[in-house]
């Protein structure tokens, strides 16, 4: 699918590294819920294994699985890994979302 979302190289890296330490497979849910400053927010979760009607995209050893649901609001969105001052995390660059916040977490289209 071509608007499925995918992950960075440096995101990929960072899944890996935390399944490793907790002994779980590579595998990010990204999903999005109600709430948050400007409407939706990200939420993501390490996953056991893909359901069945989720879409999913791998990059170097990593998957990401989106549901059906959240997949409508995140269609040809990458998640990357960026450090910073302010700390390290997962954000979304969703190409959809026509207002956001500045946690990153948080958007509206």
């Amino acid at each position: 699918m071509s608007n499925a979302p995918s992950l960075t190289e440096s995101a990929a890296a960072r899944v890996c590294a935390i399944a490793e330490k907790q002994g779980k497979p590579a595998i990010l849910r990204l999903a999005v819920d109600g709430g948050g400053c400007s409407g939706f927010q990200y939420r993501f979760e390490l996953a056991d294994a893909p359901e069945g009607d989720d879409v999913t995209s791998e990059t170097g050893g990593a998957t990401l699985v989106v549901d059906p649901v959240s997949l409508d609001l995140v269609a040809g969105s990458a998640v990357d890994f960026v450090e910073s001052l302010g700390g390290a995390a997962f954000r979304v660059e969703n190409p959809q979302a026509a207002a956001g916040c500045g946690c990153g977490s948080s958007f509206g289209i």
